[in-house]
């Protein structure tokens, strides 16, 4: 039994005798919200529920001829409990356990929905942080939360909730799958408007079991959908399903997502030249802008002739777009035609005459859901590409998105770095503006990018770069990055792209660019622009948090500097003028706490604190100061030597925050207090069922191992007091 003050996690074995052993719990017997995981250990498969009558739920799945083969049930129960907290901590559980990789879910993947309530964030949230770790204690989790955030097995979930664009989509694509007057389905939407998660979506969708969607807890409006769903069962009792995706890279990617997936195999997922092995009831395309035609193709050519001669088809007039046709009785393309990148990429035209089509239906996706900035971002980078910015518009501002400009490479690099050691997944791109030489067999030299005399390489792997072990110090391009998801993106737009000032207009350099399939056989300079314009829009969706901007051409960089707010130094952006300076409106101050983030620190403390700039994306708050860390225990968030900025603590939870403590050394009372921050984790320790004594534990987040936990026992804690919770580096 695990327990904490605000819930408990019992286990019990997932058989009959379940009925006698509830009858010792009070939620249980109330008929109170619970929520319970069904597992078995052998065969790594689990199920997720929620309800207010446990007695009826478990026997109805014992009765199930899935479920009742799983051997251990864990209640997660409170007297907090309500029923919206219950149905949104079922939704979590459900997709972080899916994310987490340690469980097959045979749950279905319909129902799950965002719940708001009261205190959703202020406390529920830590309540089930504090409930996935006590699931991590007994095996039934195994990762940690971030972890999790950053796995594509999470982002590419198919248990992520709809949102109402989505099930639309979704909707439109299952009636016209019913309907035999539509072959075609092409589904429209620019990059981060979440294709890939509705293509994965709804190939679960049609390979989980009946028995497997829990109706007692579907509402009207799933009920409805589900009728949709049971249509095209029987339509497809067994149907044969590929998701084709055009890029190797971010094929492999999905290939480890479906392995991962109950009901779901690797093998659904092919190439295109693999749609010729078979013929298939349902083919999604994903990234369909990518299927290629018979130009620019280098080794491929032969693969490409071969599959034009078992298709019969001619290898002069056919794309990959035909053998999709001919090898499918329904087939859904997922389409971007800005995400056109390279003349070998089959052309808009024919994806326009499809769209004419009698036999093709078209949806479209609008909102993004990738980027934070959201759809003003789209457009304000789309704007800035096409020239269509006046000299007038604001500079480019957001609380919600960093879009910043880098004067200098080694800035943007270590920039980066320190973004990628806070969030993982932040990731240096350019533009093709160098030739790859570290490929050859006998390079002549370790680097293929010389920028003030910064050297970088290109990426080292064509295969999942984006998560391969040297890519924190390499350079991806578009090939290494499209469909892919990253918290930070630097992109370096490289010397094949500058801009006329007098004709305000983006130029391209051709002598420049260096991707000799991405430019051989154009003739028409607006073409080659077209292309290369859309890979910046692309890479500059990439980012989730972020996009930072690194420009070699002289005039171009002026002309982004216009629009977009430059990086400044920790000095430029921290100190003000004493003149400038408005307490608590545009400045916090900097107490002088040499604070260590190691152990504890003698305080010292000057009458005139310095007041520091507040960040534009925080309101004025008498709450908010600023301290210098010290040390090395917290350089996964906090570098070295680093000014951070705190709120003032007044109460509510600490636990799984990054906090600064006081504490006053009871071993050596002269000493006086000491300062340090490290993140907060409150123990209790439990001895025959009944609580012993509570201990703290200050847990260090360090890259060095050498850091251990700090912790302070029951009599100790009356010496220790929060002072702030962390909000960023400054």
């Amino acid at each position: 039994m695990n327990q904490s003050p605000d819930f408990s996690i019992k286990k019990f074995d997932f058989d009959f005798n379940l009925v006698n052993e509830f009858n010792t719990i009070h939620q249980v017997k109330d008929l109170w919200p619970v929520v319970y995981i069904l597992s078995d250990e052998s065969v790594n498969e689990a199920y997720v529920g929620e309800t207010t009558d446990a007695y009826a739920r478990m026997s109805s799945h014992l009765k199930n001829n899935i479920k009742k083969k799983l051997t251990a049930v864990h209640l997660i129960l409170s007297d907090k409990f309500n029923k919206s907290a219950t149905l949104d901590i079922e939704s979590n559980l459900i997709k972080y356990i899916s994310g987490d990789g340690q469980y097959k879910l045979i749950n279905g993947n319909v129902g799950l929905a965002n719940h708001n309530y009261y205190q959703k964030k202020e406390v529920y949230w830590d309540i089930f942080k504090s409930i996935w770790d006590n699931l991590r204690a007994v095996g039934i989790a195994k990762h940690p939360i971030d972890f999790i955030d950053n796995s594509d097995l999470f982002k590419y979930s198919p248990y992520k909730t709809l949102s109402s664009e989505q099930k639309s989509g979704l909707l439109v694509i299952m009636k016209n799958l019913l309907d035999n007057t539509y072959k075609n389905i092409i589904v429209e939407g620019g990059a981060g408007t979440g294709k890939t998660i509705l293509a994965i979506f709804l190939f679960k969708l049609l390979n989980t079991s009946n028995e497997d969607f829990n109706f007692e807890e579907f509402g009207d409006d799933e009920l409805q959908f589900m009728d949709l769903v049971f249509e095209l069962k029987r339509k497809y009792p067994n149907p044969k399903m590929a998701l084709v995706v055009p890029m190797s890279s971010f094929r492999t990617t999905l290939k480890k997502v479906f392995k991962n997936i109950k009901g779901l195999n690797a093998n659904m997922v092919i190439g295109p030249a693999e749609i010729v092995k078979d013929t298939f009831d349902i083919v999604i395309v994903d990234e369909s802008h990518r299927l290629r035609r018979r130009v620019n193709l280098g080794a491929y050519f032969r693969a490409f002739d071969v599959v034009c001669e078992k298709l019969n088809l001619d290898k002069h007039t056919c794309n990959e777009l035909d053998w999709i046709t001919k090898q499918s009785e329904s087939a859904i393309y997922f389409y971007d035609e800005n995400q056109s990148i390279k003349p070998s990429d089959v052309k808009k035209e024919d994806f326009d005459k499809l769209k004419v089509n009698s036999l093709t239906k078209i949806e479209y996706l609008k909102s993004q859901f990738r980027s934070r900035g959201g759809n003003e971002y789209v457009n304000y980078i789309s704007n800035l590409l096409q020239c269509k910015l006046a000299k007038l518009d604001t500079i480019y501002n957001s609380k919600d998105y960093e879009f910043i400009l880098f004067d200098s490479i080694e800035d943007i690099l270590n920039e980066i770095k320190s973004r990628d050691k806070e969030n993982d997944l932040s990731r240096l791109v350019a533009g093709y503006s160098w030739p790859w030489m570290t490929n050859k067999k006998e390079a002549k030299q370790d680097y293929d990018i010389e920028i003030e005399n910064t050297r970088l390489k290109w990426n080292s792997t064509n295969i999942d770069w984006v998560n391969s072990e040297n890519s924190r110090d390499e350079v991806g391009c578009i090939h290494t990055t499209q469909g892919y998801d990253l918290n930070y993106t630097g992109i370096i737009f490289g010397n094949e792209i500058t801009y006329d000032k007098e004709t305000n207009e983006i130029k391209i350099l051709k002598e420049n660019y260096y991707d000799v399939n991405g430019k051989q056989s154009i003739v028409d300079p607006e073409e080659l622009k077209d292309f290369i314009l859309n890979i910046y829009k692309t890479i500059m969706l990439r980012g989730i948090k972020g996009t930072y901007v690194y420009v070699c051409d002289k005039n171009l960089r002026e002309y982004f500097s216009q629009f977009m707010p430059k990086f400044k130094t920790k000095k430029e952006s921290v100190f003000l003028e004493e003149e400038k300076v408005t307490p608590y409106v545009n400045s916090i101050p900097l107490y002088d706490l040499k604070v260590a983030a190691g152990n504890f620190s003698e305080l010292q403390t000057i009458d005139d604190c310095q007041w520091i700039a507040l960040p534009k994306t925080y309101k004025p708050s008498n709450d908010l100061f600023a301290c210098q860390v010290i040390g090395e225990s917290m350089n996964k968030i906090i570098p070295n030597d680093s000014i951070c900025m705190f709120r003032k603590y007044t109460g509510g939870s600490r636990d799984g925050k990054i906090v600064l403590v006081e504490h006053t050394n009871i071993q050596d009372p002269d000493f006086g207090s000491g300062y340090t921050v490290k993140e907060y984790r409150s123990k209790k320790n439990i001895e025959n069922d009944t609580w012993s004594h509570e201990s703290i534990i200050l847990k260090p987040l360090s890259f060095d191992s050498a850091y251990k936990d700090i912790i302070l026992e029951e009599d100790e804690l009356s010496s220790l007091k929060v002072i702030g919770v962390f909000e960023c580096v400054l």
